[in-house]
């Protein structure tokens, strides 16, 4: 079932998200592919699958809410927690900002209600090229009081070094790998 998932999803992955053609990552380095992972995110097989896999690999992992950098994350978390409710093990979602509210509370992340201090949060993200995201997101996870137990994408590019994603700040905790989905996506559909 979960290969089946994942084949499902690399297939509309490629259909929907693969765009070939220079473009300029996050990073600010430069590749011939990229993969818009909110198309298929948005789409309503792709959201889906993508919630159900992510709910598959967070199995055992402690973690009590999913969290991830808007905007790329926003459909992701939704995803998961909304599925996670209907399982019977509410995930809350939890939004990441990359800039504060610059009013009202100034909060980096919105759903803080939702969890407890200290609460293990799982950090969601659609595509990893260098982890910079990751550990933006889990600095301002850790900065609101909580800790994070694991990072999951649903791709991870073909040069991204898992040695520069997050650690968690739980250093006894069982749960810190970095998963993907798809690793190294091939270039051509």
């Amino acid at each position: 079932m979960v290969q089946e998932s994942k084949e499902k999803l690399a297939r509309l992955l490629m259909a929907l998200s693969y765009v070939k053609g220079e473009v300029t990552l996050t990073s600010g380095r430069k590749s011939d592919y990229y993969f818009d992972c909110k198309q298929t995110a948005l789409h309503p097989e792709g959201g889906y699958l993508i919630g159900k896999l992510f709910l598959d690999m967070l199995k055992g992992s402690g973690a009590r809410a999913v969290a991830g950098m808007t905007l790329g994350a926003d459909p992701l978390v939704a995803s998961v927690s909304v599925l996670s409710h209907l399982e019977g093990h509410p995930l809350p979602a939890l939004i990441i900002r990359k800039q504060s509210k610059g009013h009202g509370t100034n909060q980096f992340l919105e759903g803080l209600k939702n969890v407890a201090p200290g609460d293990e949060i799982a950090l969601l993200e659609d595509v990893v090229t260098t982890g910079g995201t990751l550990v933006t997101s889990a600095e301002r996870v850790r900065a609101a009081a909580s800790r994070w137990a694991r990072c999951c994408a649903c791709l991870t590019a073909r040069k991204a070094a898992k040695r520069s994603w997050p650690r968690p700040a739980s250093r006894s905790r069982r749960f810190s790998r970095a998963t993907s989905f798809w690793l190294q996506p091939r270039a051509e559909p």
